[in-house]
């Protein structure tokens, strides 16, 4: 069973702003709470590493996803997959500019290999798009630049 999520949110940000946190890598990874650790493996910082813990009964060790940008518009597009023994998963951010700032639309596929995985993200998925926005809200807050 494949697992689809789109869920979108607006953000007072500009669209160049809401791209310099989505369009890197590892805040995505940073942002996904079954992300135990994850490890940058390439100079352009487009392949990293997640190292996943799943909560589920028959996955006892971590879960080495190697994902990778395959296509990147600035400010207003980014694609990611990770392939691994365990899932792939598909990610894409759109950046679309509103009157009042942007919204970021997010589209998920993850296609499980082991018994269980599609059951967690089916439940749990809407929550990590969720640890998503209120990463990029925090990292708005923390970072300079002109808000709308």
């Amino acid at each position: 069973m494949t697992v689809r999520v789109d869920r979108s949110f607006e953000l007072s940000a500009s669209p160049e702003r809401v791209w310099e946190f989505i369009a890197d890598p590892e805040n995505r990874a940073r942002s996904i709470s079954v992300v135990d650790r994850y490890t940058t493996t390439d100079a352009d910082g487009r392949e990293v590493t997640w190292h996943v813990e799943l909560p589920i009964p028959l996955v006892r060790r971590t879960i080495a996803v190697e994902t990778r940008d395959v296509t990147r518009r600035p400010p207003e597009y980014v694609k990611f997959v990770g392939r691994s023994k365990g899932m792939n998963v598909t990610g894409e951010h759109e950046i679309v500019e509103t009157d009042t700032g942007s919204r970021l639309e997010n589209r998920f596929v993850v296609d499980g290999k082991l018994p269980g995985v599609e059951r967690f993200f089916k439940r749990n998925l809407d929550g990590e798009l969720e640890n998503l926005r209120r990463e990029l809200e925090r990292a708005l807050r923390t970072t300079r630049g002109d808000e709308r």
